[in-house]
């Protein structure tokens, strides 16, 4: 089960990259608020392949109810009760503010992980 895989790090490490330009240096109304959320469900899932060998469904549907968790979370104000109002990291990584929309980006970001993966399975 604990396993290294290379392609899914390396996945990791792109879309990581990925997220942090779009955080620093994108303020627009598409990509940041819904490409970002989109993606991020995606990362989650690559860096837990990179060292899990777990079934894909099992896997997006555990990653898919971690990112609604952390959406919840928000709704509840959580970096605020935790008095982590200040720190920009806390801010960034947890989110600040609950959106319905975000959950319909975690969807679609796993169905995009079930189709690579279906597709890849193939090949």
């Amino acid at each position: 089960m604990l396993t290294f895989n290379k392609k899914y790090f390396g996945l990791t490490i792109l879309i990581f990259i990925i997220e942090v330009l779009i955080a620093l240096y994108l303020h627009d109304e598409i990509i940041r608020p819904y490409i970002g959320d989109v993606l991020v469900v995606i990362l989650i899932y690559c860096f837990i392949k990179s060292f899990l060998k777990l079934p894909v469904l099992p896997l997006a549907i555990f990653v898919l109810l971690f990112s609604f968790s952390i959406e919840f979370l928000q709704y509840l104000n959580i970096v605020e009760k935790l008095g982590l109002q200040k720190s920009k990291l806390a801010r960034t990584v947890i989110g600040t503010s609950f959106a319905w929309i975000d959950l319909v980006c975690y969807i679609a970001g796993i169905i995009i992980v079930l189709i690579t993966e279906k597709v890849s399975a193939k090949n």
